[in-house]
This record gives C-alpha cells, structure tokens and sequence, in this order.
C-alpha cells in the first residue's frame, strides 16, 4: 500500500491558519521554481474565508521570503463553478472576490484570475468546453499533455463526502477523458454547473482540504476509515501523500486515522 494522505489536525481556524499558509507558501515557492508561476485551483463553500484568514495576515516579518505571498505570480482557477453570473451569490468566483480578492492591499500585485465565460451559462456543456479551453491555452501552450498539473489544488468536503461539483455515485466520477465537465443534476443547488475531474485533480502536484466543525465529524469518519467510494475518499486514494487535510479537532472528533504534526 502507498503513502497514505496526510491529516493535520488543529484546535480552531486560529491555529491552522498559519499552517495552512506555510503549506500554501511552500507549494507556491516549488511551482516558481518549475515554472515561474504558482498554478492553484480553487472551490467555494467555507474555503475563500479561511484561505483569506491564512493568506491576509501580515508577514512574520518585513523581509522574510519564506512567508511571502506573491500574489503577482499567482494564476487562479475554479476547481468547479456554478453556472451562474459572476455577481450572483452563488457563484465561487463572487465569493472567492468578496473574502479574499477584494481585500487585497491595494499596492500589492494582482493574480491573474480565470473566470468563466458567462455568454454561455445557458450551456454547461459549452461551458465546460470554453473552461477546458482556458486551461489547455495555461497549461498546454507548449506542447501536448494529457492532462494540466495543478500546482495546488485548494478544496473542501461537503457534509456528503463531495468535493469540487463531483458528488457521491454520480457518473461524473468515471470521466476519464474531459479535464472539465458539465453537471446538470447537482443534488445540491443550483442544479447547472462545471466541475474539474477526478483525474484532474487527483493529477495535482498537491491537494489540500480544508474542513472544520463538529458537523463534519460524521462524514471524515467515513472518509478516512471506510472510503466508500465517496468523491474525497477517492482523492485521498488517487493521490496519496501528495493530499494534505487541514481540519479542526472537532471536524475528525472520534476518527481513528492518524493526525499527523503538521511540518513542511
């Protein structure tokens, strides 16, 4: 059996926010050094708060380049997206925009942000195609891969076990060949959206979840002991120790899989 995924398990968002940051600086450090540009995907739901929380506090100290979030190198995806306009509430690049984007210092350099094309938010299927073509232009530009390299994909877990838009026993989770797909009959609303694959993702240099509170406590137990098939189960599988948890104790209160201390 491989590595296993890595659970780092903290008392409140206080505590893992810094560490969370230290991760994040560390894979943007290691996507510079391939190729001078920090590749990260993103998803919604309670994520963009807490990335905001770890990623917006001040350097340790003025001239430390270990703690330096260089935004200026930063290209962001949307690991899924609603089909919906980009000022709608529901939509992750509103969110990521309102607790993060938005609060950026106004000197500071901007990332380069991939939205999607909302001309065609009347077809998810030519939505995900017109997606699929922003990566290919990022990722592909150079020569032909069979599917892009996050540097860092950033996700949560839904209280069902699904992470980006793909849900537990949905067909999606055999698609092999497509880097984004349309979802019409997402069993939460809104129904139409685009997501990131499973091989997509489970292909990432690295995977970071983020979940906490008490509510999650029942799913990450069977996440973690059972699997099941379950769409963050099969992340954990896909990836090994390349997929880092970030949770609060009360998130995994009564899992028996083993915490490790989190170090880089």
């Amino acid at each position: 059996m491989g590595k296993q995924a890595n659970l780092y398990s903290f008392s409140g968002v206080d505590t893992l926010a810094p560490a969370l940051r230290a991760y994040v600086i560390s894979c943007q450090e290691a996507g510079l050094a391939r190729h001078g540009v920090f590749k990260v995907g993103v998803s919604g739901g309670s994520l963009p708060k807490t990335l905001a929380q770890a990623l917006l506090a001040p350097p340790s100290s003025d001239n430390n380049e270990a703690d330096t979030v260089k935004w200026g190198k930063w290209e962001i995806f949307f690991a899924d997206e609603r089909a919906v306009p980009l000022d709608h509430q529901d939509s992750n690049y509103a969110l990521l925009k309102a607790e993060l984007l938005d609060k950026l210092p106004a000197d500071a350099e901007k990332p380069a942000v991939h939205p999607i094309d909302i001309q065609y938010l009347d077809d998810t299927q030519e939505l995900a195609d017109q997606y699929e073509q922003t990566l290919v232009r990022s990722f592909a530009s150079r020569d032909s891969v069979k599917l892009p390299i996050f540097d860092l994909l950033l996700l949560g877990c839904g209280p069902d076990g699904h992470t980006c838009s793909l849900f537990p026993g949905h067909e999606l989770l055999r698609e092999t060949s497509a880097w984004v797909a349309p979802i019409e009959d997402s069993p939460k609303p809104p129904p139409k959206r685009i997501t990131l694959t499973l091989p997509v993702v489970n292909h990432s240099v690295r995977v970071a979840f983020v979940a906490t509170g008490g509510g999650k406590k029942g799913i990450m137990k069977e996440i973690f002991e059972e699997g099941n098939g379950l769409p963050c189960a099969l992340v954990n599988e896909g990836t090994g120790e390349r997929c880092s948890w970030f949770v609060d104790n009360a998130a995994v209160e009564g899992v028996s899989y083993p915490r490790r201390p989190f170090s880089l």
